[in-house]
This record gives C-alpha cells, structure tokens and sequence, in this order.
C-alpha cells in the first residue's frame, strides 16, 4: 500500500551521521562555484517537491551535491520524497552506476530504476507534482595559479573514471567544483502526454541524458576522437577520393602517392585536442596575462552562456593581435565554456610552439589554397566534419590582423566551408557569436608601424617569439576588454535569402547564388556586430581628441572639455545597448594617458599643455580607429562647418544621405540610410543644445560661430576624425574626372590614387598612416560601382556620367579650397588616349 502525499517539500532534517562524517572529511578540499544564481533561487522558493538527477552515481557525487544544496538552500538530496517512492530514504538518482565495488567497470542502463518507481508513483497519485533537478557537477574545471602541474592529470572529462582517480580528482581540484542546476522536469506533464509507461520511461531517459551530454559539451568540449581517426575520417569521404584520383590522373602517378600526399596534408591541418594540455595552458597563461595586463574586462558573457548549450558556436573576433588566439580561449575556458578549435595561419606551425597550439585546439591552414584541388577538398571536409560532430569553431574572418585598427573588409573562405558544412548534415543550429577585442597598447605596435611604413613584414618564428614575450613582461599593457556582441543564427540568414533551403541540396563545387549573397550577408552581419559591441577605453578618448589638435598639443583645459563631450554624445544618442564606456572622469583618463606614457605634460603659467610626441602620435591612430564608427554622425556634422558658417540643415541631410552608402561600407555601420539620417538628425539637436551650432527654424539654417571660439575649436576636433576618409573620396573622384570616362581600370584608379594621397601626405602633415591604403580606395571604387555611379564598359575601364562630375564639385562644402585645388594639381593623368567608345 503506498503512502500519501501530506505535504510539499519536507521539513528540515539532519544528514546521517555518515555524510556528517565523510562531508567533514571532504570539506577541506572542496569549494564549489554554483550556477545559474537565478535557477538557483527560483528552485529554493518553489514550494514542489524536488528530486535532484545526477549523471552517475558516486558517493563524492551525493556528498558535492548534499553540499550544494545546503550552500544554496535547497532541500537536502538525502531527505526522503513526500511517501518515498524511491523507498531509500532519500530525493536523488544518477542515471548511470558501477559495477562491482572498487574496480567495476562503468554500465550505462537503458533506464533508471528509480526513474520508473517516480513515473509509477505519479501515474497513483496524479496530485503529486514531482520536479526532477539535472544536476552536473565538474570537479577541477577551473584551477588557478596555485594549482598544481599533477592536477591537470586529474580534471574532468568524459571518461567515466574510477573510485580511486575520482578521489585523487577531489584532492588535487575540489576548490574548483562547478556544480549546474537546471530547470526541473515536471513529471505531471510527462504524464500527461498520455504514453504507454515503457515510452515515457525511455523517452523521459533520453531527455535526460541528452541534457547532460549537452551541457557537458559546453563545459568541457565534445567528445573528442583521435587526431589520426579525425584524419582518416576525412580521406574516407567520397570528395576526398575523387579529388586523390583527379590529383594522380593530373600528376601522371599512383593513386598510392596522392593518398600519401592527401594525407599529409590532412595531417599538417588537424588539431590534436588535448584535455591536460588545455589545463596546463590555463595554468600557465594566469600568471602571463597579470604580468602583462593590469586587467582584463569581460563584457556580456552572460547571454552567451544562455545560447551555448544545444548550438554549435562559430567564435568570430575582431583580429588586433596575436593575443586574441589565447586570450579569448582562455576567458572562455576559465568561465566554464569549451574553448573552440581555432583556425590558425600554417606560419604558426613552429616547432614546439606549433604542437603546443595544436593540442591547445588550433587547426592549421595555408594562406592561400587557390589552385590546389586536393587541399581544398581536404580542408573542406576536415572543417564539415567538425561542424558535424558539433565542435565549436574560432576564426578571424578580416583574414588577418589589422594593422590600422580599422576592421578589415571580411574574407569568406572559411564561412563558406562552415555554411556548407552545416548544409550537409545539419545536425545542430550554429550561431556565429561576434566577439570585439580592445587592446590599450598592443604588443605589435611598432612593427604595425614598420609594415604601414614600407618595411617587410618580418617572419614568425620561435625566437621573436621568445624575444617578443621577454620584451612584453617588461612593459605595461593596460587593460584589455573583451566584449560579445549580439549572435547571429545562421538558420536566420539562410531562410532570408532561401526560405526553403532545407529542401536546396548543396553538392560539390556548386556556388548557387542564392549562397553566395547569403555569405557576403553574413559576414557583413558580423562586422557590424562586432562594431556594435565595441569597448571606448580611456587610450580611444584620448586618441580621439589629442590627434585632432595641431601639433598634436592641447591645453589641459580643453582637452577635459572635449572628453566629456565624447562621452555626453556616446550616452545621449547610444550607439547600440552592447557599447561599453570607461567609468572613468575627464581627469582621471587624463592620468592615466600620462601613467601609460602616452601623454607628456609641460607645465605653464597659464596652463599646462597635454601633448603626444611624433612616434607616439603616429602609434595612437590605431586607438582612434578602433572606434571612429561610433562618431561618425556628429562628425560629419561638424566636417560640413569647418569652411562654411552657415548651411541649411535639409542640405546636410541630403549631402549625408549621398555619402553614407560609402562610409557605411568602409566602417560597418548598422543603419539604414533613413536611420541614418535620423542619427544625424538628433545629433544635430545635441550640437544646438551643447551649443556648439545655432537652429534658425525659419529659414531652416544651421550656424556656428565666428573665428576660434571655443565652440568652433570642438567642431574642428569632431571633425578631425573622418575629414581624411572624406579627402580620399575626393582623391579617387577628381582622378576619375580629371581622366575622363573610359580611360583608366579599377587597378590603374587604385594605383593612381595611392600616388596622389601618398603626394599628399608629403605635402601636408598629419595624415594617418592608412590615409594611403591602396584597400581603403578599392573598397570606395567598388562601392562607386555597387550604387551604379561607375560602371565598367567591356574593356575593363571605368565609365561615368554627370553625377560622379557633380559630386566633385560638392566638395567645396567639406573640404578647403587650397586642398582641392592641391588634389586637383597632383592628381595623376593618363598618359593614353581614352578608350574609343564602341559603335
């Protein structure tokens, strides 16, 4: 006869003596860190009757979890139910057990004993309302710098290990047990879905062991295979065999030596994942980044923890610097998530180095895999079968690190692998998570400056490393921010540009066109969610106003002005809900400007001036690049008043209106043009009310006001930022207009271009070390031919009509007339006739 249900959750009872005993034992070497806060707190004040699940039992599983309830005020695991139907006095399981009692080997039931005694018990007595917790418990998952060597040997993993390693495991990283409460399973309503006994049993199991796989892969990775079985996996897929037989039908040679060659090729690619070396990385990288960093600022991480379980995660970050590879594994590792395997450059294959990065998760690819068949089928189907078996993914897809500070116009190569991958077998939804990284000195720096000075890049191998990681330890970094930005869910895009492209089969080489838009649209989602999530730390402000100034010079006192300008415009018009800004005060980033070196202070009796010297100044253009995108409304507004007093305000909607298609693509804006044009609206009315610009809403004019006020000298800092992306449009329209329609071709405007601001940047000061970018013209010249502006005739010149002509001569609106007269005088012209038109 079964008892009755009296009452919701049992009273408060005392643990027996023997888990007082062994708990009091074991609490020494345990600390637990208990998640989520907020599923914690709703299960402590729910009144149900709660049963805990574990993924196995164990009995340092029931005393962790004894432990944790009581931390968190839960009801204790070893209290018995309302009539204990588990008929052992107690309100937990494990789905799976051991056999024997010390060297058993582990068995996994097809279903829980105690599992079929509940649904039993709830089908008798409907107004039960039993809860079943999925608990997952991981011991040593984040060990800190006082951890041991000898305990990575002992941190979780898949393995279901025994009594004797699991208490080694307690010794050695119990202060670093994660312990994961999920939302309780009602068993009413699995009841209620009217099965037969054997079908909710066996479905209500599957349910439950998925959940914990499933989060069990988030936290500590997939169940990895060896890198060898990895390997031949990928030659055993049909494309890989037909590109091996087209390889040795074209070198004229065995099939023997193509599989040969295929396979060293897949070896030179694959990761070689390493649980204890990942562990030792994390033991070793602590110490580094707090000698090297004074702190590393982690924002948003919490909705990325939200979506991770159940997806597989594409890790796509702004690529600043050869940090980014370690650092946003390590944070993510360190805060309970599996680091992704990260697509790396087949330069950093050095000795020792190479093996250590392998095992830490990096794959290797060449730079370019153009004109060999059998490489891109091998890598093809080495990235589809990690998308397949749901490893989380890491790649930059700018294609390399930016040596500007801008973002860098995306690459979809290693998109397109992913996308095709998931359209094979889409077995798990795949979310691309942006991710924005901040630097306040990068350790690159001078040798960015070397590159964009001429210089060769110079060679990676392992003794700059060890001379570059030496050199690092003995200087002050700053801070770092790492920042996730809004995700971006692959199935999204592809049902936008193909609603039916579940039912659209991708073979091969095919390239529909359908899949082509959709990737440009995706990596273009990308980049402007990474701009969207960016981080305005103390070094951009001060980039931002000390490079505007002449001589790159400010007295104290405006140079407080204009930073809390910045900032007021930041908070007035947000530029998205992911912007995050320094907490600090005007005075207090100016401080700190001068303990990072940056700033040097020359005192005078009446004032002190802030300045930057030459070297420094040119080093603080990356800074300020890293977040014009956020200002580019309030300075186009200020670049329209810098030669004009007056201008009608519907004037400066249209001009904006005209040049947005081009800084949109150049910076990665997120608006459309009409609300961009809101945008510049309501900075316009900040302006008026900062007083920076007058509103005559009779004659619908703006106005600044006369000579170098104080108001005329911010106008002339906010300007600052863009005005030399707006001279290089000008630089490419008067080349095109000077030589006429028909006469040069893409390359020869970029070259002739290049020529021109190079000229330029002799004649005049200042000019940042990208102004000359030959990338920056070829994106403006292919955004001239997207809008239609240029076209290309049929022998490859560029063609244009009289809007390109009447652009030019809107240029007297922003720009002086001593520089275009300057750009018209050196802009090159062709020497060649023009191109005959076609009749």
């Amino acid at each position: 006869m079964t008892d009755t249900l009296t009452s919701g959750k049992p009273g408060p009872r005392r643990a027996p003596w023997w888990v007082r005993l062994l708990g009091g034992l074991l609490g020494p070497w345990l600390r637990l860190r208990i998640e989520p806060a907020d599923e914690v707190a709703a299960l402590a004040a729910d009144p149900r009757p709660l049963c805990f699940v574990l993924e196995r039992y164990g009995l340092s599983g029931t005393l962790i979890l004894e432990r944790a309830c009581r931390q968190a005020g839960l009801p204790s695991p070893l209290t018995p139910l309302p009539g204990d139907p588990l008929g052992r006095r107690r309100a937990y399981f494990g789905l799976s057990r051991r056999r024997g009692f010390w060297f058993g080997r582990p068995r996994t039931r097809t279903h829980s004993e105690s599992l079929a005694n509940l649904l039993a018990r709830q089908r008798e007595q409907p107004e039960l309302d039993l809860q079943l917790v999925p608990v997952s418990i991981f011991v040593g998952r984040a060990p800190d710098r006082q951890s041991g060597w000898f305990s990575v040997l002992f941190s979780e993993n898949w393995e279901l290990v025994g009594r004797f390693r699991r208490a080694l495991s307690i010794l050695l990283n119990g202060r670093h047990t994660i312990v994961q409460f999920a939302t309780p399973v009602p068993l009413r309503a699995a009841i209620a879905e009217q099965l037969t006994p054997e079908r909710t049993l066996r479905k209500l199991s599957r349910v439950l062991r998925v959940h914990f796989a499933r989060i069990r892969a988030a936290v500590i990775g997939p169940d990895l295979s060896h890198r060898r079985l990895l390997v031949d996996k990928v030659l055993a897929t049909a494309s890989v065999r037909q590109a091996i037989a087209d390889q040795a039908r074209r070198d004229n040679k065995p099939v023997e030596e193509a599989w040969r060659k295929a396979h060293a090729m897949a070896w030179e690619i694959a990761a070689d994942y390493s649980h204890p070396v990942v562990r030792s990385l994390s033991f070793v990288l602590t110490p580094f980044w707090n000698r090297v960093y004074a702190g590393v600022e982690v924002h948003h991480l919490d909705r990325l923890k939200d979506i991770a379980p159940g997806h597989e995660v594409v890790y796509v970050p702004s690529h600043r610097s050869h940090m980014d590879y370690l650092l946003l594994s390590y944070l993510l590792y360190a805060n309970g998530i599996v680091p992704p395997h990260i697509v790396a450059g087949v330069n950093l294959d050095m000795p020792v180095i190479g093996t250590i990065l392998r095992k830490g998760g990096a794959f290797y690819i060449r730079r370019s895999i153009r004109g060999s068949a059998l490489y891109s089928a091998v890598l093809g189907e080495y990235v589809a079968l990690l998308v397949a078996d749901g490893f989380s993914l890491e790649y930059f897809i700018e294609g390399g690190r930016s040596r500007t500070g801008r973002l860098l116009q995306p690459k979809a190569g290693m998109l397109a692998m992913t996308v095709r991958g998931f359209l094979r077998q889409p077995r798990r939804p795949i979310v691309f998570q942006p991710v924005y990284l901040g630097y306040e000195k990068l350790m690159e720096g001078k040798s960015y400056l070397d590159e964009l000075s001429g210089r060769p890049k110079q060679k990676e191998t392992i003794w700059a490393l060890i001379r570059g990681t030496i050199a690092a330890l003995r200087e002050n970094h700053g801070r770092v921010a790492v920042s996730f930005g809004e995700p971006i869910r692959l199935d999204e895009v592809l049902a936008a540009h193909a609603p039916d492209w579940r039912q659209r089969a991708v073979d091969g080489e095919d390239r529909p066109k359908w899949l082509g838009e959709a990737m440009d649209d995706l990596a273009a989602r990308i980049q402007v969610n990474i701009n969207r999530s960016a981080n305005v730390n103390p070094i951009n402000l001060l980039a931002l106003t000390v490079l505007s100034a002449p001589r790159h010079a400010m007295a104290e006192a405006d140079l407080l002005e204009l930073l809390a300008l910045y900032k007021r415009l930041l908070v007035a018009i947000p530029y998205s809900q992911r912007i995050t800004v320094t907490r600090m005060e005007p005075l207090q980033i100016i401080e700190y400007g001068e303990s990072m070196g940056i700033l040097q202070r020359t005192a005078h009796p009446l004032g002190d001036v802030l300045s930057m010297d030459e070297q420094t100044a040119v080093l603080q253009t990356y800074y300020r690049n890293n977040v014009l995108h956020l200002f580019t409304a309030a300075a186009w507004i200020a670049c329209c008043f810098q030669n004009n007093r007056r201008m009608n305000r519907d004037s400066v909607l249209r001009l904006g209106r005209a040049l947005y298609p081009f800084v949109q693509a150049e910076l990665f804006l997120p608006w459309t043009p009409v609300e961009y044009e809101q945008r510049v609206q309501a900075t316009i009315d900040l302006f008026v009310g900062e007083g920076l610009l007058t509103f005559d809403a009779g004659s619908g004019y703006l106005g600044r006001g006369p000579g170098q006020t104080d108001e005329v000298f911010r106008l002339r800092t906010i300007a600052h930022s863009l005005q030399q992306a707006f001279e290089r449009y000008f630089i490419a329209v008067s080349v095109l207009v000077k030589n006429g329609p028909r006469t040069l071709s893409v390359g020869e405007l970029e070259t002739q271009c290049q020529m021109t601001a190079q000229r330029l940047s002799l004649l005049y000061a200042d000019t940042a070390p990208e102004f000359f970018d030959k990338s920056l013209f070829r994106g403006f010249i292919n955004q001239l031919r997207e809008t239609g502006v240029v076209k290309t005739d049929g022998n490859g010149k560029l063609d244009f009509g009289e809007q390109l002509e009447a652009w030019a001569k809107d240029a007297k609106i922003i720009l002086g007339r001593e520089l275009r007269n300057t750009i018209l005088r050196i802009a090159p012209e062709s020497a060649r006739a023009p191109t005959p038109v076609a009749p």
